[in-house]
């Protein structure tokens, strides 16, 4: 139990009714996990907003309720705080409740569009074969040093946040890496952490169904250096226009990095491969089982994250060429046949661009690149003719498919991304509604030496249709099927 007034530090309180000095069993901000004693957060949602629920969280048991608005109805022996921000609430309460674990942790923030993943799960990666205990909190996964819990979400939100940062303090992890998303900082999830780093990748087309504007997008994002303190290092990729943005009015260490600007961390890709990269990072060379230009810029963050952390610039090296590629990021089999297929989470213009080249600049071009590729439902609609003229642009043949369609007609997301194929284009084009008939037909067409690229899911292990998630594996379905095609 915890006494309500200790865990209100720093939030932000307009009015109070009731008394803060009573004992509490544990915060919700869904009020069907409420039970006796618990304080209910309401929360004004994009679906459904907390407050209509107050009086089943008192049902339940709830003896404090936070909320932005007071409720008509005031019960007795209970206390009301009436809050700025419900959202901001949320996280300190959190935060306070837990002991502040990130304080006792060096917790480093990776955001930017493409690339969070990769880095934060390839320096959890570096620094347990570094022999530390450390934590990961990313969209593929959440681990506690050696324990595994599936993720649900990019950043997960506040209570769940320091809940494992928590347990990573409990078993002794040092350091922490978590992916920081535009909605995550938007929603105040990551406020009331104290964070050692944070990491800038790049900025990109993406979730303006959310932010509207670009400008909103970018501007969410730099909230997350502005909050930096002064002993924490921001490190920011300033080949990206945005990358300079990133630090305009940061208090923390500025530390850049790039393959084509002067910076302080620079790198040279010296060779690139289905096998790997050759790359001369800081005049030093590194081979690295990793592919692709997009990935040259990963690694080189990860190598000035682990300097700033304080390794030893051989030991940073070699831990690098040691990194295992990340589940869906640019997975690649070759089958009996020779046929290359490679899955990849690329599920935004400018990652299914890179992703293109990156495969353009390592091929002969005497083989075919068939793409495989949809796009969202329910999410943003207008970067679909772009990822459908960029995939007709850059390869032999297109197939359109359906990604995860949720709540929309699959069919109406191909014929969006149909308008982006330019004339010249069309006759590279073909639409299976069907994902495993998509990714069949690709095999099929296929011949020796050629590659299939299957974009927009990586590592996830559904598809979402009509809020039922399917049973559904890119890299396990092209397996099968190029195993069958052998047989």
């Amino acid at each position: 139990m915890k006494i309500l007034k200790d865990i209100l530090y720093k939030v932000r309180i307009e009015a109070v009714k009731g008394t803060t000095d009573i004992a509490v069993n544990k915060i919700e901000f869904d009020s069907r996990k409420i039970e006796l004693n618990d304080v209910f957060v309401a929360i004004k949602g994009t679906i459904s907003d907390g407050h209509d629920y107050i009086e089943k969280a008192l049902s339940q048991g709830a003896t404090a309720i936070i909320c932005e608005d007071f409720p008509k109805v005031i019960v007795n022996g209970v206390t009301y705080i009436k809050v700025v921000s419900s959202n901001e609430a949320l996280a300190f309460i959190a935060a306070n409740y837990f002991e502040n674990p990130s304080v006792k942790l060096k917790l480093v923030g990776i955001t930017g569009t493409n690339g969070k993943t990769t880095i934060a799960s390839l320096l959890f990666q570096l620094f347990k074969n570094a022999g530390y205990k450390v934590g990961l909190l990313s969209t593929v996964k959440i681990m506690v040093n050696e324990i595994e819990y599936k993720a649900t979400h990019t950043t997960p939100d506040s209570l769940m946040i320091n809940y494992y940062l928590n347990e990573m303090v409990e078993i002794g992890c040092e350091f922490c890496f978590m992916e920081v998303s535009s909605h995550g900082i938007h929603q105040k999830r990551t406020e009331g952490l104290q964070f050692q780093g944070g990491v800038f990748t790049n900025l990109s087309h993406d979730h303006l169904d959310y932010h509207k504007t670009f400008a909103e997008y970018r501007d969410v994002k730099k909230v997350f250096f502005d909050n930096l303190p002064k002993a924490a290092f921001a490190i920011s990729n300033v080949d990206d226009k945005n990358g300079a943005i990133m630090f305009q009015n940061t208090k923390a260490k500025k530390i850049t990095y790039a393959l084509k600007s002067y910076a302080d961390y620079k790198a040279q890709i010296l060779e690139n491969q289905f096998t790997g990269l050759l790359l001369k990072i800081n005049n030093h060379e590194v081979w690295t089982k990793l592919i692709g230009s997009f990935n040259a810029y990963n690694l080189l963050a990860i190598f000035a994250t682990a300097i700033e952390l304080g390794l030893e610039e051989q030991e940073a090296l070699r831990l690098i060429s040691a990194l295992e590629s990340v589940s869906g990021r640019f997975q690649y089999i070759v089958s009996e046949q020779k046929i290359t297929a490679i899955v990849d989470y690329a599920h935004t213009p400018d990652a299914l661009e890179n992703v293109l080249k990156t495969i353009d600049d390592i091929r002969t071009k005497n083989e075919q690149l068939i793409t495989v590729v949809g796009c969202g439902g329910d999410r943003d609609k207008t970067k679909r003719p772009i990822m459908a003229q960029i995939a007709s642009e850059l390869s032999t043949k297109v197939i359109f498919t359906s990604d995860n369609p949720r709540t929309e007609n699959p069919e109406s997301i191909i014929e969006e991304m149909e308008k982006g194929v330019e004339p010249q284009n069309f006759k590279k084009t073909v639409s299976i509604v069907d994902r495993k008939q998509a990714i069949k037909t690709a095999c099929q067409l296929a011949n020796s030496n050629d590659i299939i690229l299957i974009a927009g899911k990586g590592h996830e292990t559904y598809q979402e249709i009509n809020g039922v998630r399917h049973d559904f594996d890119d890299l396990k379905t092209v397996v099968e099927l190029l195993e069958k095609l052998n047989k």
